[in-house]
């Protein structure tokens, strides 16, 4: 199963966002709000080339999703033939991955923790595990945790710590341990701080 294993901070700061979602982000990103690196000082934030800011948003989304580079690009592809703005669409998509949606449920407290969630089989989709993290959710589809993950203190913790929102295209059932797919994720349920538009005028080219 591919997926990013380089320095997670080190892309923070060159992203200037808390791409991984952990604390090791948020401190490094507080106390050195410039890009690493000998120049980093000197460099200023969104200094660049139009193409600069258009390969970082694509990367900030890949990152975000853990999505390596072929799998975002067919997913991009697939965004271009669906009705509707390709930006959106694209992070629609991207919304509907199990593991993104064990993250909105507010099972794990990150998304790779969510990935890894799902590829342990903590995870079940209308009765039956899934352990793909790329499986994407329909509409309709019940969504919930094992036996063996309701009663791991993990996981318990984060659904009583973490209290997030669950966002509006989902609802929870079964004490916050099951969410339903109500409908697919719109643009304003995406709180991810990526302009998708430039990811689109970046793959127009």
């Amino acid at each position: 199963m591919a997926r990013y294993t380089g320095p997670k901070v080190r892309l923070s700061r060159r992203l200037n966002v808390n791409i991984f979602e952990n604390e090791k982000g948020t401190k490094a990103l507080e106390r050195r709000p410039f890009p690493p690196g000998a120049h980093g000082r000197t460099r200023r934030r969104g200094a660049g080339s139009e193409y600069l800011a258009q390969m970082q948003e694509k990367q900030k989304a890949k990152y975000i999703y853990g999505v390596l580079e072929a799998q975002f690009r067919r997913t991009y592809e697939e965004a271009n033939r669906l009705a509707g703005p390709t930006g959106e669409n694209l992070l629609r998509l991207l919304e509907q991955r199990l593991d993104n949606v064990v993250y909105r449920a507010g099972w794990a407290k990150t998304r790779p923790q969510a990935r890894q969630f799902v590829s342990h089989g903590l995870v079940k989709i209308n009765g039956k595990r899934v352990d793909i993290p790329s499986y994407r959710v329909r509409k309709g589809e019940v969504i919930e945790l094992s036996e063996k993950a309701r009663g791991m203190i993990v996981i318990q913790h984060n659904i009583e710590v973490l209290d997030r929102s669950v966002v509006g295209w989902l609802e929870v059932g079964d004490g916050g341990k099951q969410v339903t797919v109500r409908d697919l994720p719109q643009r304003e349920h995406i709180d991810v701080p990526v302009r998708e538009q430039l990811i689109v005028e970046l793959y127009s080219k």
